[in-house]
C-alpha cells in the first residue's frame, strides 16, 4: 500500500512565554484532524506538542505537496491561533507569515516534512520533533545514522545496507540542492553539512533501491521573513529496520548532545537534549534545545503507537552531559561561541541595535 506521511508544525502561541502550549490548542488540532479523518481526507492522525509548537502528524493517500492536506494544516493552525489570541498567549500566530493560504504551506512559515512510499510488511517510523533550534540540527544525527559505521553497524554487516545511502543536501541561502552518495562521497558530504547554518540534509535515500529513508524540514523562518521571527523548530521522519538502520541505530546519535543553533532568541549555540514528551518544555534561558522521538508502526496507513522513545534511562547520561555543557556555555554570557557568530546574527534583532552606532565608526 502506498501511503504519505506528513508532519506539519507551527508555533502559534506559547504558555508561558515560549515554554509550552495551552491544552486548548492541542484539542483544536485533534478536533480538526478528527473531522478530516471522518470525511475521508486523511487515513489517520496524531496531534501533540513539543515546547510551544503544535505538531500535526497525518497519514493519507494524496502524495506529497497535496493542496487539501496543506490547506487542512493551515486552517487548523488558523483556528488554534484565534484561540491563542483570545488567551493572550505569547507570540500568537508567530509562524503564520502569510495572510492567506496559497495552495502550498511551504514557505509560509510552518515546518514541514513528508514522504510517500510503499508500505512494507512491517513499517516502523520515528518522528523527531525539536524545539528552540534550527533546521541544521538533523545534519549530524542523520550522518551518523546513515553513514557512520561506528554508529550503525548495519552499514558493515547487513547486506541490504552495505552499499550505503544518498544524501540530498540543500543550500538554504542560495536556494540550491545537491545529492551526494556515501560512502564514496563521504568527505564531500561532511564538507557541506559541517556548516549546518547553510547546508541542511533534506532527505536520505537507499542508494541501491532509491527508496526514501528520511526527510526533514528545511524551512528557515529568518530567511523567509527577512528578519528574526522565531526559531525554526524542525521536524524529521526516519524509516527504520530491514534495508534501513534499526530503531536503536537511528536513536544512538542523540546519546551525544551535539551543539545546535537556537536557544534564547535564536541567537545562541546550545546542546540538543533528548527528552521524553513530558519534559519537552524548555525553561532555562528558554532552553536548552530539546528533541523528542515518537515511534509508530504503520498498518495500512494507520498510526500504531506512539512509543515515547527517549523516555528511557539509557539517555540519562546524555541529559546529564547536556546540562553540564549548558552550564559551561551559559558562563560565556554574550560572548561567542555561546552567542552565534556575527554573520549568523544578521537575521536576529542585533542589526537594529548596531544601526545607532553606524555613524560613530571612524577610519583607523
Amino acid at each position: 500500500m502506498k501511503v504519505t506521511l506528513s508532519v506539519i508544525k507551527a508555533d502559534i502561541g506559547g504558555l508561558v512565554g515560549h515554554s509550552s502550549i495551552h491544552p486548548d490548542l492541542v484539542e483544536i488540532g485533534k478536533e480538526s484532524l478528527k473531522k478530516a479523518k471522518e470525511a475521508g481526507l486523511i487515513i489517520d492522525y496524531h496531534v501533540t506538542a513539543v515546547g510551544d509548537d503544535l505538531q500535526l502528524i497525518m497519514t493519507h493517500d494524496k502524495g506529497v505537496n497535496a493542496e487539501p492536506i496543506h490547506r487542512l494544516a493551515w486552517e487548523t493552525f488558523e483556528k488554534a491561533t484565534a484561540r491563542a489570541r483570545e488567551l493572550k498567549l505569547y507570540g500568537a500566530g508567530q509562524d503564520l507569515l502569510s495572510e492567506a493560504f496559497s495552495g502550498n504551506i511551504r514557505g509560509m512559515g510552518p515546518g514541514l516534512a513528508e514522504m510517500e512510499f510503499e508500505e512494507r510488511p512491517s513499517e516502523p517510523v520515528i518522528i523527531f520533533m525539536a524545539d528552540k533550534t534550527s533546521a541544521g540540527a538533523w545534519n549530524l544525527p542523520l550522518y551518523r545514522a546513515f553513514a557512520d559505521p561506528f554508529n550503525t553497524i548495519g552499514l558493515v554487516i547487513s547486506p541490504s545496507m552495505h552499499d550505503g545511502f544518498a544524501f540530498e543536501v540543500h543550500d538554504v541561502k542560495a536556494g540550491k540542492k545537491i545529492t551526494l552518495n556515501c560512502p564514496e562521497e563521504l568527505y564531500d558530504l561532511l564538507l557541506l553539512i559541517g556548516s549546518p547554518t547553510r547546508y541542511v540534509v533534506k532527505a536520505v535515500y537507499h542508494k541501491a533501491s532509491g527508496e526514501i529513508a528520511a526527510v526533514s524540514s528545511t524551512e528557515r523562518l529568518s530567511l523567509i521573513a527577512g528578519r528574526y521571527v522565531g526559531k525554526d523548530d524542525p521536524v524529521c521522519i526516519v524509516r527504520c529496520q530491514h534495508e534501513f538502520p534499526a530503531v536503536g541505530e537511528v536513536l544512538e546519535p542523540f546519546a551525544f548532545p551535539h551543539l545546535v543553533e537556537g536557544w534564547m532568541r535564536g541567537s545562541h549555540n546550545g546542546p540538543l537534549m533528548p527528552v521524553a514528551l513530558c519534559n519537552a518544555t524548555p525553561t532555562r534561558f528558554d532552553g536548552p534545545p530539546r528533541v523528542v522521538a515518537l515511534g509508530f508502526q504503520l498498518a495500512q496507513g494507520h498510526l500504531i503507537g506512539p512509543r515515547d522513545l527517549f523516555d528511557d534511562p539509557a539517555f540519562d547520561e546524555a541529559r546529564r552531559l547536556c546540562n553540564t555543557i549548558a552550564e559551561y556555555l551559559r558562563r560565556h554570557g554574550p560572548f561567542e561561541p555561546h552567542r552565534l557568530p556575527m554573520e549568523e546574527m544578521e537575521y536576529t534583532t542585533l542589526p537594529q541595535v548596531l544601526e545607532k552606532l553606524k555613524g560613530r565608526f571612524q577610519d583607523i
